[in-house]
């Protein structure tokens, strides 16, 4: 039997939603194996595989890098501009989901509705 893997973890889906329940405009799209959440039509953050993807400006995006457990995202082995990956150990506690969701909801929220 094949390997099944999960295209996007649901715990993690259901922290983020907790974070994003009061935002405006909040709507959820799966993409590409990932469940996105936008605000306004903007996407902000995802769920890939058991990570979180965080949509930050090309500045805050390189020194984001710099902290642990984040590595640039990735579509089929090319790099997604704009958007970075935080792995689980940089999500364990619920402040740190909180930074990171708010960060890419900031980012979102700096282009019009759609």
């Amino acid at each position: 039997m094949g390997r099944t893997t999960m295209a996007y973890d649901e715990e993690l889906a259901d922290r983020v939603r907790v974070v994003l329940e009061d935002e405006p405009g909040l709507a959820e799209k799966k993409m590409f194996g990932r469940l996105v959440f936008l605000l306004d039509g903007n996407m902000a953050v995802g769920v890939s595989g058991d990570a979180l993807m965080v949509r930050l400006s090309a500045d805050e995006g390189e020194d984001a890098l710099a902290e642990p457990g984040v590595r640039p995202a990735d579509m089929a082995g090319r790099p997604m501009q704009g958007w970075l990956l935080v792995d689980p150990p940089g999500l364990e506690k619920a402040e740190d989901l909180r930074r990171w969701v708010g960060r890419g909801a900031a980012f979102a929220r700096t282009f019009p509705p759609k």
